[in-house]
């Protein structure tokens, strides 16, 4: 990647995000926030300039610049992404840390982050503008669709299925072969052992299904 890069976003992963760049020798225009209390701030040196919509600097992307969306909350995720291929005709790039480690017959989308530790197995697809947290493991033959969240330590066993939209905690253990819906929500520290439906919470050792 040649150009410089203006993250969207300025709390939550964007600090981790700076940091993957910074670390792949990628330099950072700046940061892009609805918060004005953000304004004026600077992160390990890299200002935040003012709010997602100032063309002055929207303007710049897919020319001068690329962009990256750093918001945990995948509805924002998703409006943003709307947003930078309808005005700019471009698609985020991905943030991946120089430490994790995809293999070559993985398939991956755009607007990814994917930190420290993670591993991405053979013949798996990682689909568009999801978040991978650190040591996440994703073995072979894994299909994780858009807009998938997976918490730290989480380990996604051999031919699972993750729909998009989905938010798995950290240390979530789905066993091989399991589909779990879209719109799903896992707790921390599960043990899917069965399918999950389509907006449904699980949580527990086996994991349950939590009423509303």
């Amino acid at each position: 990647m040649e150009k410089p890069v203006i993250i969207f976003g300025a709390k939550g992963i964007a600090k981790s995000v700076l940091e993957i760049f910074q670390s792949n020798q990628i330099t950072v225009y700046g940061f892009l926030d609805d918060d004005k209390s953000t304004h004026q701030k600077i992160i390990n040196d890299i200002p935040v300039l003012g709010l997602t919509d100032d063309k002055r600097f929207t303007k710049l992307i897919g020319k001068k610049c690329e962009a990256f969306i750093a918001y945990d909350d995948y509805k924002m995720r998703t409006h943003l992404t709307e947003m930078i291929i309808k005005s700019r005709k471009t698609m985020p790039v991905n943030a991946i840390h120089e430490k994790a480690f995809i293999v070559k017959s993985a398939d991956m989308g755009h607007g990814n982050f994917i930190n420290s530790g993670s591993i991405i197995g053979s013949g798996s697809v990682i689909g568009q503008h999801c978040i991978i947290h650190s040591s996440v493991i994703i073995e072979q033959d894994v299909v994780i669709e858009d807009f998938v969240q997976i918490g730290a330590g989480s380990i996604i066993n051999a031919g699972a299925t993750i729909e998009k939209k989905t938010f798995i905690g950290s240390g979530v253990v789905i066993i091989a072969g399991v589909s779990i819906g879209e719109g799903a929500s896992i707790g921390a520290g599960s043990v899917v052992i069965a399918n999950v439906a389509k907006k449904e919470t699980v949580f527990g050792n086996p994991a349950v299904k939590i009423k509303p």
